[in-house]
């Protein structure tokens, strides 16, 4: 038996941090005497330039009461150094960034965000030696379209070993290059793994990482995902906060799921802790059961299970137990006493893989989401596709590295 339930939202708020860039526009800065007085009349000179060799002057780039988000803030000294730059916005944060080896140039580590003022502070040397310090302000227009992100696993939880990290766009990522390179994974252990593209069972466009293999046991793993300030592309809009997720990774589990001999085994770091009687789907098209690794997504207990909302007319209606979710189309592990005659002997479900009230108990109490159910068969119906519920491993590692937009 199996049903498919609408896809929550798990919605992350993160603190927003300051990003920064804009579009290359030059502005003048006022330029200031060493003791901080500002010159006159043709010492001031707007775009830049020296004035009279007595003080440096900076451009910076954005400029403007509306200046467009989504690169890197630039302040740049002419006829001397800079020897310090402080950008901060509105509610006193600093944006991050580095002089270049000449002293010339200072640039932003993040980009310009939306919808936020700018204050930028140049402390100056000039070539004849005079100190000086030069300010000015920008701000960014807003974002006529703001995308968001739902994110698994959730923040600060333990997972099982086959947990990939799935983001989940509300609007298009045209630009996925300039997204994926604003998210960065850092393990424990310094595990290999790749981002991969897909569209998501939803129509929506996702990202998920996952390792090359199945994480390792005790693995503590972040996500730093700083998307503010960048933009999705063509109908996408922009992202206009950072999101931040970290998790541990359980005890290695591995169910593995034999349809032909009917049986159900859980292994516990290779070794097989407990097997007991299931009974998948009815072999065909329409109920057969999927093949491959499906990721437990949720433990949703008990739930109402209608044939109509996966396209079977009225075959069931009810109330099922322990009710574990393998894919977004309706896959379940789940307690079905009503099929207890077939338990072992044959698969006679709608899809799912049902066992007994006292097994499904077990194996509720048991799994963590994350882990990963092997399910092979030879009355399967085909192998479960990637973005049905968590199929990431369905493909070997070479293929899943070609889906990255940094390839």
């Amino acid at each position: 038996m199996r049903v498919a339930i609408r896809r929550g939202r798990v919605r992350c708020s993160a603190s927003a941090t300051v990003a920064a860039a804009a579009v290359l526009l030059t502005t003048a800065l006022s330029a200031c005497s060493a003791d901080g007085t500002t010159p006159s009349g043709s010492d001031a000179k707007a775009g830049g330039g020296t004035t009279n060799g007595r003080v440096a002057t900076v451009t910076v780039t954005p400029r403007g009461a509306r200046a467009k988000a989504g690169e890197p803030v630039k302040v740049v000294a002419h006829g001397g150094t800079l020897t310090s730059v402080t950008v901060t916005d509105a509610g006193g944060d600093t944006l991050a960034g580095a002089l270049s080896d000449d002293g010339l140039t200072w640039t932003s580590d993040r980009n310009a965000v939306p919808g936020t003022t700018y204050t930028v502070k140049a402390a100056t040397r000039a070539d004849s030696g005079t100190a000086g310090t030069e300010r000015a302000s920008f701000t960014t227009a807003t974002a006529d379209k703001v995308n968001k992100v739902d994110w698994r696993p959730g923040d600060t939880t333990t997972v099982g070993v086959a947990q990939p990290i799935s983001l989940v766009f509300d609007y298009p990522v045209r630009n996925k290059a300039a997204v994926e390179k604003q998210l960065k994974v850092t393990t424990s252990n310094r595990t290999e793994g790749s981002w991969g593209w897909m569209k998501d069972w939803s129509g929506k466009d996702r990202v998920d990482w996952r390792p090359r293999e199945y994480w390792q046991s005790g693995t503590k793993v972040t996500l730093d995902a700083r998307l503010n300030g960048t933009d999705s592309g063509p109908g996408g809009g922009w992202f206009v906060r950072d999101y931040r997720l970290g998790f541990t990774v359980g005890a290695r589990q591995v169910f593995k799921v034999d349809l032909d001999s009917k049986r159900l085994t859980l292994e516990r770091d290779g070794r097989p802790v407990r097997t007991f009687p299931v009974s998948g789907g009815t072999p065909g098209p329409d109920t057969g059961s999927w093949r491959g690794t499906e990721v437990l997504m949720a433990k949703e207990g008990t739930i109402r299970m209608n044939s109509e909302t996966v396209g079977l007319g009225d075959a069931y209606d009810q109330k099922v137990d322990y009710a574990m979710r393998l894919t977004w189309s309706g896959t379940y592990a789940h307690a079905a006493p009503w099929n207890a005659a077939y338990f072992g002997r044959a698969n006679r479900s709608h899809g799912c893989i049902g066992m007994s009230d006292a097994d499904a108990r077990w194996l509720y109490e048991n799994a963590r989401i994350g882990d990963p159910f092997e399910v092979k068969g030879a009355e399967t119906k085909g192998e479960v596709a990637l973005n049905n519920g968590l199929g990431d491993w369905n493909v070997g590692w070479e293929q899943w590295r070609t889906r990255s937009a940094l390839r």
